[in-house]
């Protein structure tokens, strides 16, 4: 069963301790589940798919939504002594870019998160976002680039885009055009499941 975090609050089932390792999840809306129901976000049907395939994982989900990369990196560090994760999936950026915040405090951030992360033994999992083009061409391409800079500053695993199949098709969106419907979420969780599985070891 997922176990969730969310602002602060941690449950954690006892039977957590079981598996042999923690996959923990830090995002916003897309990774929380926005407007769905209880197991129908990726992070629940990562859980599910773990249990098919007989991988010995559990999963804690630390994603908040309208949650910004600064958030993230003040709330990581008591998520990763709570959960003492094997690998982490770092989801966020999508709220900075949407307010237009510096890219430059974006990397910030993630490398912060990446490195509390590292400096805890976990391997990391990083999920780029992209953002319309209304944003400006040099705002936006520096801020899809920092993604990629960043794993590769760090040797980071590197989902390029986590809405890859998704952010394309209006009809896999709810009426905010932000949040993807259920529909949407195992396109979603095939986008990090290519590159978190050869992590899981």
């Amino acid at each position: 069963m997922l176990k969730f975090i969310s602002a602060g609050v941690f449950l954690l089932f006892s039977f957590a301790a079981q598996a042999a390792g923690t996959i923990l999840v830090v995002g916003d809306s897309l990774s929380a589940g926005y407007g769905l129901g209880a197991n129908q976000s990726w992070p629940s049907l990562l859980e599910k798919r773990l249990r098919e395939q007989r991988l010995d994982y559990s999963v804690v989900n630390a994603s908040i939504s309208g949650d910004t990369t600064a958030g993230g990196r003040s709330r990581i560090g008591a998520a990763l002594d709570q959960a003492r994760p094997a690998v982490v999936i770092i989801a966020l950026g999508g709220n900075d870019g949407l307010r237009g915040l510096p890219v430059a405090a974006l990397r910030d951030n993630l490398h912060a998160m990446i490195e509390a992360a590292r400096a805890r033994k976990a391997r990391i999992v990083l999920a780029g976002m992209k953002l319309p083009p209304n944003y400006g061409i040099d705002y936006t391409r520096a801020f899809e680039q920092s993604y990629a800079d960043l794993a590769k500053r760090h040797k980071a695993a590197l989902v390029p885009f986590l809405l890859d199949g998704v952010a394309e098709k209006r009809e896999l969106f709810q009426p905010d055009n932000i949040h993807p419907v259920a529909e949407a979420q195992p396109i979603i969780l095939d986008n990090v499941w290519k590159v978190l599985k050869p992590q899981l070891k």
